[in-house]
């Protein structure tokens, strides 16, 4: 099998993926608009884990999307199997409900590289298409070591630190944008600012519904206040604003106070909502007292904003590819000249800590 994480491992041949999900009209679907990419070949689907186990063994798939909700054998018990004795990308497509968004976060948790909603969801066909397609490759480019290296790092049953030391009373503002691996990497991150932090934005490109699970997830385990962004909320210190999925979340300012504005709009970079459109805002409206921080992700989402607010005098920095389990968002960005610093996933926290309180 290839290995995953070479940039170049799959130029010269298809994405091999096995389906995975207990109703037909889903499978039938994924499969007829997988087969349409030149790049990508279904080569087999299955009911539910037991017949994917067989399939997995016979087709070698390079990917596999799974279902979460099956007969026989739930999808997060078959993602936990699997990642121990035979770990392989998997991108989670799974029903928009609010217990599915929960048991969701605990796919990220066990290994899941990408978690996505199914056609028919709050997204059209079109959209969760090429979201999809974009989640493969990026699932088939991942440095599944890398992604087990974070969690290793973190000791069983350690509990993030709580509190460092308070941060002076700043206007800074810390935006931060992810994609595939995202949600690891910025759990590593936020985790160890301390309850008095900055005022924090991020994008992390995730489903709609999965963003309200994942920020109050992050809630419990962080000494800042962590929600799901709302239209006109204040953005200051000890709080953490994550975007909605399914919509674009930017930063304005009246007079001293910062604030954000959730809407609509087109996809940016196949994406809503986009760390490009986060960025160029907090460009606009921070400037110098703001941070940036692109992390893991397939694709150039982020590059361009991050540029932006380098340009505008912002402090930005761009995480290393050793630590990536996707070094696309970050390379594009040093390749722009956008990224002050590269730094790895375990020094993050530390250097925009440093930076606020300088």
């Amino acid at each position: 099998m290839a290995a995953f994480g070479s940039g170049n491992a799959y130029e010269n041949r298809k994405i091999k993926v096995l389906v995975v999900d207990d109703s037909a009209v889903v499978r039938q679907i994924l499969t007829r608009e997988l087969e349409k990419v030149p790049s990508i070949s279904v080569v087999g689907a299955a009911p539910d884990p037991y017949i994917a186990r067989e399939k997995i063994v016979r087709l070698r798939p390079d990917v596999i999307t799974l279902d979460i909700e099956m007969p026989r054998m739930d999808g997060i018990t078959f993602l936990e199997k699997l990642m121990r004795h035979h770990p392989l990308p998997v991108v989670v497509v799974s029903s928009l409900t609010p217990q599915g968004s929960e048991t969701a976060m605990r796919a990220l948790e066990l290994g899941a590289v990408e978690v996505m909603t199914k056609p028919g969801g709050a997204y059209s066909v079109e959209d969760i298409t090429l979201q999809l397609i974009d989640r493969i490759k990026a699932a088939a480019q991942a440095d599944l070591g890398a992604l087990g290296a974070s969690r290793a790092e973190k000791a069983p049953g350690a509990e993030p630190p709580r509190r460092l030391s308070m941060l002076r009373t700043t206007e800074k503002i810390v935006a931060i944008g992810a994609s595939t691996g995202g949600t690891e990497a910025i759990r590593e991150v936020i985790t160890l600012f301390p309850a008095g932090g900055p005022g924090t934005v991020i994008v992390q490109h995730m489903p709609e519904g999965f963003t309200r699970s994942f920020a109050q997830r992050m809630n419990e385990m962080c000494a800042m206040e962590v929600r799901e962004a709302r239209d006109g909320d204040a953005v200051r210190t000890g709080v953490i604003l994550i975007a909605p999925g399914n919509r674009h979340m930017v930063l304005r300012r009246s007079g001293a106070r910062y604030f954000v504005k959730v809407k609509g709009g087109p996809l940016v970079h196949h994406q809503r909502p986009s760390v490009d459109v986060l960025f160029h805002s907090v460009a606009e409206y921070a400037g110098v007292n703001a941070v940036g921080v692109l992390m893991t992700g397939m694709g150039s989402d982020g590059a361009e904003g991050l540029l932006a607010m380098r340009q505008a005098g912002a402090r930005t920095m761009a995480q290393d590819e050793r630590s990536c389990v996707v070094f696309g968002m970050p390379k594009a960005a040093i390749e722009r000249g956008a990224a002050e610093q590269v730094l790895p996933l375990r020094e993050i926290a530390s250097r925009v800590i440093s930076l606020v309180q300088g």
